[in-house]
């Protein structure tokens, strides 16, 4: 982007600060346009770096998006992509579909969790982790930027932690949530049913059942949306618990099922001339994409043990998505049918079960200096099969892996000085297996692999007195996993073993960062600059639809800048800016020759927003997302494969008003205000895609809601 632009972003994003880094406390059961949500500058305690922690003594970049956020973004559209995106400033843009490839925290992969229990599965990353709960059961949202071993495998790009609710009020309420969004164009309808119960005496109980539907929907010209998007969803969730004296156990399950479109196809669009992919009503020749999450925990706390707080939390998890299928040249095998005729879909099954033990005792030895110890442990079993044909893409891995560790952090007056270390030990087993006929049917030998790593953070932040500024500087290592399942699915050469699959190494990146902040009675804002680097990363090459991994060094460097404005009582001005220039090698061991791909990396963005309240119940919000174009790799190739990236760049607003009514909490938002016509980032700039992945982005898409509790 020219100079002049970067600047007047930069120079827009100072003036107009951000609640992305420092958002308010709320109850669960807040509502966005009470004034005490927005208004309130409490201490947020945060719990994503495995312990309870006031923000502003915690050294990295972390955020908070509170329930007032979540509730605000909802009135608009309830995909959490869409969410984080304007929350985080380095979260790459949403793809408004099932599949979430492409949306990236600062250029890597961010670990999801659901109170805790991992959601992404990194042994076999398919892209579609993004859908596990309903909005309405969330009470918070923690976000690390930047690599942290905090909560174990898979955070090089970050902690995304999605808290569930729990009862605050005595007694027994009742909500139930009313939702209708149309285009009104084509077929466009949407509609949501939600009913939540909360109760608190002597144990607590939530309980919650959803449903939703959505029609395939418009893009901004008026043409049906390509398919592989959400078409229904239902949520059932359960959350128990008793306190008994200094401790208290606690049970949570929550089911989460997402289906696609079974009665309409895709239509090809065309890249030259800029057509996107449509769809059309028709019958599909295999099943209906889907997704099904079901996790539980079972916790167990203690506020007071051996003059320090500790938790047990006992976690279980299944996953299963089913991809859209096809004549796919891949799953091809003339031993089952003429070649160019067998229509086969693949579908990714994972299960994982573990175990999170922590204590931080205050004080120990001498006053201010705090120690924390505990132990993780994960059993974690993926693979991927052709559902149509029940052949093995994938084979079933087994990843299990201790990890104990133990941090210090003293604290004297306005400084505060933290640093760990984390003992990652970890194992992965693999059976003998034969490939698909693709790649030759290769018998390919079983084995072991194992790894480990000493996972190190440290860091520090300096308070500059009564004055609300504050400094830290931080460095922190994260452990993560090739895309395991790739490497062995592609196998195509004889005499190969997993326990000589080099590839199978661990990925372990580190972040170096530096930022400043400042928080006042009418607002905060927020800086930093950060390197992460890794010298064995993961990078995906695709040719001709197949992918393939490249084990090859990675430096992504960047710029965040957010916070927010209070002029007066009634109003409040926020915004964020994300500059990610992320390099990598073309060839193992080479030098930073390429760019990060859109796999990875999103473009430079700009958010700006406004929240007005024009009287005491009623809030109007506006939010403007600017992504900025970005070329990549212009001209180089890998092997034969051109790496050409081009995106234009696009801006879209969004609009919301809301009413704390006599009969409920009414609201209307507006996605699209303007009915921009555009083509979604990676649908843009994926090298490798298609005339079948062009995809463009949804029209305006008005949604009314009503929520009453009694």
């Amino acid at each position: 982007m020219r100079p002049r632009l970067h600047a007047l972003a930069m120079a827009s994003a100072a003036l107009l600060f951000s609640l992305s880094t420092h958002a308010e406390p709320v109850s669960d059961a807040a509502d966005p346009a009470s004034p005490e949500v927005r208004n309130t500058l409490d201490q947020v305690v945060v719990t994503a770096t495995r312990g309870a922690k006031a923000l502003e003594k915690i050294p990295g970049a972390v955020s908070v998006i509170s329930a007032s956020e979540i509730a605000a973004q909802g009135l608009v559209s309830e995909d959490p992509s869409a969410l984080l995106a304007v929350q985080i400033p380095g979260y790459a843009p949403a793809r408004q579909k099932l599949t979430n490839f492409g949306e990236g925290l600062r250029g890597r992969n961010a670990l999801l969790l659901l109170d805790g229990i991992p959601q992404t599965n990194p042994l076999r990353l398919g892209g579609r982790e993004g859908y596990f709960a309903d909005p309405m059961i969330v009470s918070r949202i923690e976000v690390v930027s930047g690599a942290s071993a905090a909560q174990g495998l898979g955070a090089t790009g970050g902690i995304i932690n999605t808290l569930t609710r729990k009862p605050t009020q005595p007694g027994t309420r009742q909500t139930v949530e009313l939702r209708y969004g149309s285009q009104f164009h084509g077929d466009s309808d949407a509609w949501k049913t939600g009913y939540m119960v909360e109760h608190k005496s002597d144990f607590d109980l939530l309980a919650y059942v959803g449903l939703r539907s959505q029609d395939i929907g418009v893009d901004g010209t008026g043409r049906p949306l390509a398919t592989e998007s959400l078409h229904q969803a239902a949520d059932g969730f359960l959350k128990i618990g008793k306190d008994f004296g200094d401790q208290r156990v606690q049970l949570m399950i929550n089911r989460f099922h997402a289906d696609g479109f079974d009665d309409r196809v895709d239509v090809s669009g065309n890249r030259a001339t800029g057509l996107p992919t449509t769809s059309a009503p028709g019958k599909l020749p295999y099943d209906a994409p889907r997704n099904e999450v079901r996790s539980a925990s079972l916790e167990w706390t203690h506020a007071d043990l051996a003059q320090g707080a500790a938790s047990v939390q006992l976690f279980k998890q299944d996953f299963s998505a089913r991809y859209s299928g096809g004549v796919i040249a891949t799953f091809q095998d003339a031993s089952l049918a003429k070649v160019g005729t067998l229509v086969d879909q693949s579908e990714i099954k994972a299960r994982k079960w573990g175990l999170r033990a922590s204590w931080v005792r205050p004080d120990v030895w001498t006053p201010g200096l705090e120690l924390t110890l505990g132990a993780d442990y994960l059993d974690d079993e993926s693979q991927q099969r052709l559902t149509q044909t029940a052949r093995t893409w994938v084979p079933p891995m087994t990843y299990r892996s201790l990890a104990p560790f133990a941090q210090l952090e003293y604290e004297s007056g306005p400084l505060t000085v933290r640093g760990g270390l984390r003992d990652e030990r970890s194992r992965l087993q693999v059976d003998d297996y034969r490939t698909l006929a693709f790649y030759g049917n290769q018998a390919v030998q079983g084995g072991e692999r194992s790894a480990s790593k000493l996972v190190k953070s440290l860091g520090a932040v300096w308070r500059f007195g009564s004055s609300g500024w504050s400094s830290f500087v931080a460095y922190n290592e994260g452990f993560g996993s090739p895309d395991v399942g790739l490497i062995l699915r592609a196998v195509n050469t004889p005499g190969r073993s997993v326990g000589t699959l080099v590839d199978l190494q661990p990925i372990l990146t580190d972040n170096r960062e530096v930022g400043v902040a400042w928080r006042g009675a009418r607002g905060s804002v927020s800086a930093s600059v950060y390197r992460s680097h890794s010298d064995l990363g993961s990078q995906l090459v695709v040719s001709n639809g197949i992918g393939s991994l490249q084990r090859v060094p990675i430096t992504v460097r960047g710029f965040e800048i957010s916070g927010e404005w209070r002029p007066d009582a009634a109003w409040q001005l926020n915004g964020s800016y994300a500059l990610t220039r992320g390099r990598t090698a073309s060839a193992a061991g080479g030098s930073l020759d390429l760019d990060l791909g859109a796999r990875s990396q999103g473009p430079d963005k700009l958010v700006l927003g406004g929240r007005w309240q024009p009287a005491p119940a009623w809030s109007v919000q506006w939010t403007q997302s600017v992504y900025f174009s970005r070329d990549a790799n212009i001209g180089k190739l890998a092997g034969k494969v051109p790496l050409d990236e081009r995106f234009n760049g696009y801006t879209v607003a969004d609009l919301s008003v809301s009413w704390d009514s006599p009969w409920g909490y009414l609201g209307a938002g507006v996605e699209n205000l303007f009915n921009r016509s555009y083509l979604t980032y990676y649908a843009q700039a994926n090298y490798s895609g298609t005339a079948d992945d062009y995809y463009a982005g949804r029209g305006r898409t008005v949604t009314l809601s009503w929520r009453r509790s009694f």
